[in-house]
């Protein structure tokens, strides 16, 4: 099925949006009406919502927003998302959040909603699948990571660490200009985000949060997440853009738990292809590999002089896009404790604990900026919002 671009939405009339809600669950809110549904997860389920009054715009909302919805005693996830977003605040690269409000469903049920930016063009992992398995022309990944590195250097400074990077993550919203990659990418899903230690030394978390395809070694093995496994997670964004598969592709139907022991002991290195150029295959060995052991896995990406300029090479080579920079010096801001200076807080991040396997692994439904998608590829560790 076609879908609709983001004006066709905003020419929709009152009386077309309210025949499009079949589902009525959680109301319309102050100054939206809710849409239809497209998305569903353990976390609750995301509607379009669009404006009473697109005219007025009421201040800064848009004419269409994507509200995330859930029962007020199960919206703690939800919660926590909003207060990760508040504390980040605005950044080109970040999905903007315009507030949350409370509304009664048609049972009389309290609804916590969450309302934010709508990525009309999907997510990064429809455009990686798009590309049938061949991957993305070098351009767009530079464009693409670069936007998505501010993205992570944002965050990171605010104190945060995402936890979840991934394409599924990755929202596309389509560009003003034709010129180049055709969308910009924004950072979304802050469900599993948490504060940073601000400790020199990392701090071991009591819980495992993520999609263990894109999880780091120290994250399987100590429960260490912190700025570093935001980096590798980016790493493997990367290099699924490159080729058009996972980090572990060819992996992907291994059971959980043996896939997180081969990401965890080590036993068999990422896989680098060699069709990948000169500069990127030292960026990725930058990201992936301990200097001077190329067998040993690191999430901690600590680079030297050396990687300073692969970075340049790699993300930055021919960029003159105005307002488009970031200094790739960002990574100067890692110690050899793999933290980065952050602002005092708890987590306050619902997840749950990973003493059991069996009990933190789930297959159930992701949410996809347009699309229900099932995940189970990726075996996705629930929230415990």
């Amino acid at each position: 099925m076609k879908r609709k671009r983001e004006d066709e939405f905003q020419c929709e009339t009152v009386e077309e949006v309210k025949q499009r809600s079949t589902d009525k669950c959680g109301g319309d809110g102050v100054t939206w009406f809710r849409g239809s549904m497209i998305g569903k997860g353990s976390f609750g389920s995301v509607y379009l919502a669009n404006l009473k009054k697109p005219r007025s715009r009421f201040g800064c909302f848009p004419a269409v927003m994507a509200v995330k919805s859930a029962e007020i005693s199960v919206s703690g996830s939800i919660q926590k998302e909003r207060e990760a977003l508040s504390n980040i605040g605005r950044c080109p690269n970040v999905i903007r959040c315009f507030g949350d409000e409370i509304t009664t469903g048609e049972n009389g049920e309290m609804v916590y909603n969450l309302l934010l930016e709508f990525g009309s063009g999907g997510t990064l992992a429809d455009l990686i699948k798009k590309s049938g398995g061949s991957g993305l022309s070098e351009s767009d990944v530079r464009y693409y990571a670069r936007s998505i590195l501010r993205g992570i250097n944002h965050i990171h400074k605010l104190g945060y660490v995402h936890c979840d990077l991934k394409p599924e993550n990755i929202l596309l919203l389509p560009k003003k200009n034709g010129v180049g990659a055709k969308f910009k990418v924004k950072i979304g899903d802050f469900g599993l985000a948490k504060r940073a230690s601000q400790n020199k030394k990392r701090k071991l978390d009591p819980y495992m949060r993520g999609t263990p395809m894109y999880l780091s070694p120290e994250v399987v093995t100590d429960c260490i997440q912190e700025p570093p496994s935001d980096i590798w997670a980016f790493g493997c964004i990367v290099l699924e853009m490159l080729t058009g598969k996972p980090l572990w592709f060819g992996k992907q139907d291994m059971d959980a738990e043996a896939l997180l022991r081969m990401i965890g002991e080590g036993y068999e290195s990422p896989k680098i292809p060699d069709e990948i150029s000169r500069e990127g295959r030292e960026f990725f060995e930058g990201l992936f590999f301990e200097e001077g052991d190329d067998e040993e896995c690191s999430s901690s990406f600590y680079p030297d002089d050396y990687c300073y300029e692969t970075v340049d090479e790699f993300l930055f080579s021919s960029w003159s896009e105005e307002g488009e920079e970031i200094d790739s010096q960002y990574f100067l801001g890692f110690s050899k404790e793999g933290t980065l200076e952050g602002q005092e807080g708890t987590d306050t991040t619902g997840s749950i604990t990973a003493s059991s396997l069996e009990d933190v692994i789930s297959t159930s439904k992701q949410v996809s900026a347009n699309t229900v998608q099932h995940c189970s590829n990726t075996f996705p560790i629930r929230s415990g919002g």
